[in-house]
C-alpha cells in the first residue's frame, strides 16, 4: 500500500537534465528497435527530460503541452523497466478515458514489440472475460480506465504483486473529484516500493497538493504558466458579436480557407449535433462525437476521422485530452470554454509534436471578458484574424 510521502519542494534531479538523443539514454538494443520502428527519430523535450529519470526508477511529476510526445515519453520510460521474462503486470497506466486508453495502449504495444512486451487494454464497454483470459496467459504492461481497473482488483483477476511503475495521465483529471475515490482505492493495493509517475500538459496546484500523499522525493519537469501557451500553435479570435452570427461565420471561413482536416469543439452535445445537422445540410463533410455515443460508436468515427472519410470533426471535450490525429492543422472553438486548462487542451490537437497548427476561437459579446481572463491567466495575447489570413503562411 502506498503511504504517505514527503515531498522535498523544489527538489532538482540529476536524471532530469536533457539527455539529446535516444541513444545516449542507456536503452536496450531491442527498446531502441521499438523506438525508431514506431517512428520517433530525436526524442522532443518531455522525452529528453522524462524517459532516463523514469527509467532509473525515480518518481516523476510531468507537465508537458499537448502534442509535444509524453505519451511517447512514459510509454518508453515504463518499458525500460520492464523485464519481459516474467509474464506478471509490472506497468499500469491509468487514463480518464477510454479513448486515450486505446490510444496509449497502440503505443505501448508497437514500441514495446521487440522487446516482447504483451500489453492488454482494460476498458468499460469490452469484454472482462478477455481481460482475465489476457492475464492468466502473462502481461507485462496494462493500460485501462479507473473503473475497470478497479473492478478487477476488487475481483482478484489483477493483481499489483509485481507491479513497478504506476503512471496517472492526465492527472488533473484523475486526481480531480470524479476519479479521486476510485484513485485512492486503486492506490491502496499498489507496492509501496511502486514508481509514480504524473503526466499532464496542466497541473494545477491541487494536484500537487495530493501528490505529497503517495509520491516520493518526485523529480519536477514543469512548465510556467506563462509558458503553456502552445509554440507553434498560431491563435486567433473572430468576433462574432451574437450566437446567431456564427454559423455563417463558419461557412464563409471554410469557403476562404482550404486545411486537410479540422476539429471544432463545442460545449455541449445539444451544440456539437445541432451544427453537425447544419454543416451536414450544406454538404460539408463532418462528423459528431459526444459522450451519448456508445464506445464502439466513438471509436469508429474517430477511426474514420484517422483515415480521413470525414474533413471536419465536430467534437465536445470528450476529445479535447490526448487524442493525436496527425493530419489536424486547425481547431476552432465554436463555443469559448470557461475551462482555461482544456483551452489547453482543445487547441493542442493541431500543431501535435512540433507540426504547425492554427487555433480561432469565436467570441461573442458575452465571451469578450471570458477572452481577456484566458490572455491574463497564460500571459498571453491572442490576435484578431487577419482578413486576408492564409493558413499555407503556417504550414
Amino acid at each position: 500500500m502506498i503511504g504517505n510521502h514527503n515531498e522535498k519542494e523544489g527538489q532538482t534531479h540529476e536524471a532530469a537534465r536533457p539527455v539529446p538523443s535516444f541513444e545516449q539514454m542507456n536503452l536496450s538494443t531491442e527498446l531502441l528497435g521499438g523506438i525508431y520502428g514506431y517512428g520517433f527519430e530525436k526524442p522532443s523535450i518531455v522525452q529528453q527530460r522524462a524517459i532516463v529519470p523514469m527509467a532509473s526508477g525515480v518518481d516523476i511529476i510531468a507537465q508537458s503541452q499537448s502534442g509535444t510526445g509524453k505519451t511517447g515519453a512514459f510509454c518508453i520510460g515504463a518499458l525500460a523497466r520492464v523485464d519481459c521474462s516474467v509474464p506478471n503486470v509490472q506497468v499500469l497506466i491509468l487514463e480518464p478515458f477510454r479513448e486515450l486508453a486505446v490510444q496509449s495502449a497502440k503505443t505501448l504495444t508497437e514500441i514495446g514489440a521487440p522487446m516482447g512486451a504483451i500489453v492488454q487494454c482494460s476498458i468499460g464497454g469490452m469484454s472482462v472475460g478477455k481481460d482475465i483470459s489476457a492475464y492468466r496467459k502473462g502481461v507485462h504492461g496494462v493500460v485501462g480506465t479507473p473503473g475497470r481497473i478497479l473492478d478487477l482488483l476488487r475481483r482478484g483477476n489483477l493483481s499489483t504483486a509485481a507491479l513497478k511503475v504506476l503512471i496517472i495521465d492526465e492527472a488533473d483529471e484523475m486526481l480531480s473529484s470524479g476519479f479521486l475515490e476510485a484513485m485512492q482505492d486503486i492506490m491502496r493495493q499498489v507496492p509501496s516500493d511502486c514508481q509514480i509517475a504524473l503526466f499532464s500538459a496542466t497541473l494545477p496546484p491541487e494536484t500537487f497538493e495530493l501528490s505529497h500523499r503517495f509520491m516520493r522525493d518526485p523529480v519536477r519537469i514543469v512548465l510556467n504558466r506563462d509558458e503553456v501557451n502552445l509554440k507553434g500553435i498560431k491563435q486567433y479570435v473572430v468576433d462574432v458579436e451574437d450566437e446567431r452570427y456564427k454559423l455563417e461565420t463558419l461557412v464563409d471561413l471554410f469557403s476562404s480557407v482550404s486545411v486537410s482536416q479540422c476539429i471544432i469543439f463545442c460545449n455541449s452535445r445539444r451544440n456539437a449535433d445541432n451544427l453537425t445537422k447544419k454543416m451536414a445540410e450544406r454538404e460539408f463533410p463532418v462528423v459528431c462525437i459526444h459522450s451519448d455515443l456508445t464506445h464502439g460508436e466513438r471509436m469508429e468515427i474517430m477511426e474514420a476521422f484517422i483515415r480521413g472519410s470525414f474533413r471536419v470533426l465536430i467534437a465536445t471535450d470528450l476529445i479535447a485530452r490526448g487524442i493525436d490525429v496527425q493530419g489536424v492543422e486547425f481547431v476552432i472553438n465554436y463555443d469559448m470554454t470557461s475551462d482555461f486548462e482544456n483551452y489547453v487542451h482543445r487547441i493542442g490537437r493541431g500543431g501535435r509534436f512540433g507540426r504547425k497548427g492554427v487555433a480561432i476561437n469565436f467570441v461573442t459579446a458575452r465571451d469578450r471578458s471570458l477572452l481577456r481572463q484566458l490572455c491574463d491567466h497564460y500571459s498571453i495575447e491572442i490576435e484578431p484574424l487577419p482578413r486576408d489570413f492564409v493558413y499555407s503562411e503556417f504550414a
